[in-house]
């Protein structure tokens, strides 16, 4: 059976939930990170690929960012299955036409500047999508990016934000973009926390605080997403 690709833009930025939902399914993964200097191998022999986030744009012109966009170009041709987390679905957009720009303000944490949780709102399409089969209409996420996507005319809004509009994207049949962190683990939030500058100010205990408070419906939403991109992928029953 071929395995499950998944592509690490950086080495603290793990799949972490993903990798969870995985091994509970049964299924094998080999995982690339790019930091490191490893190359992505040849997509055609996966099921399925899955890109994490990272503090990089798709907009950078280096060798590495050059590579990653080829490769999901390479992907898309090919019609495997692909999910893309934060950095990940910008990539996406970008490999298929349409554009990476800064966001209005910086989408960090739980909640904007303002106080208010970051919530995600499924569409009328999102809510005919198998990707959201099974979710609320509304759910909290954790946010850590600081540029969104501007959407071709064939791309397809499943979930909106209120600062950052487009949020949950389908970009073509089986190929889905999520901004926000639903990977997010403990042990994920730990590591950024002390080591993301945008993170820092916001404190490792609160952040932890904020988490706990909506850790297991979070998870649960995560790991309905994640299941429902296997089905989608056919990797699942």
């Amino acid at each position: 059976m071929k395995k499950v690709l998944i592509i690490k833009n950086l080495e603290r930025e793990g799949p972490g939930l993903v990798a969870d939902v995985l091994d509970a399914a049964g299924l094998d993964s080999d995982v690339v990170e790019l930091d490191r200097g490893q190359t992505i191998p040849k997509v055609a022999d996966y099921r399925a690929v899955v890109v994490m986030g990272g503090p990089a744009s798709a907009n950078d012109s280096s060798t590495i960012m050059l590579h990653e966009l080829a490769a999901v170009e390479e992907v898309l041709a090919a019609g495997i299955p692909y999910l893309g987390i934060c950095l990940g679905m910008q990539v996406l957009v970008k490999a298929a036409g349409g554009a990476v720009q800064p966001a209005r303000a910086k989408e960090v944490g739980f909640r904007d500047r303002s106080d208010r949780d970051f919530v995600l709102s499924v569409t009328d399409a999102g809510g005919e999508d198998p990707l959201l089969v099974g979710l609320p209409a509304h759910f909290p996420v954790f946010q850590l990016h600081g540029e969104t996507v501007q959407l071709t005319s064939d791309m397809t809004v499943l979930a909106t934000g209120h600062g950052c509009r487009n949020q949950i994207v389908r970009v073509a049949p089986g190929a889905y973009g999520l901004q926000p962190h639903v990977e997010l683990t403990a042990d994920l939030l730990a590591n950024w926390a002390v080591q993301d500058p945008d993170l820092q100010p916001l404190g490792a205990a609160a952040l932890a605080r904020d988490f706990a408070a909506i850790r297991p419906s979070y998870n649960q939403v995560g790991t309905r997403l994640i299941h429902n991109f296997l089905y989608v992928a056919g990797l699942i029953g």
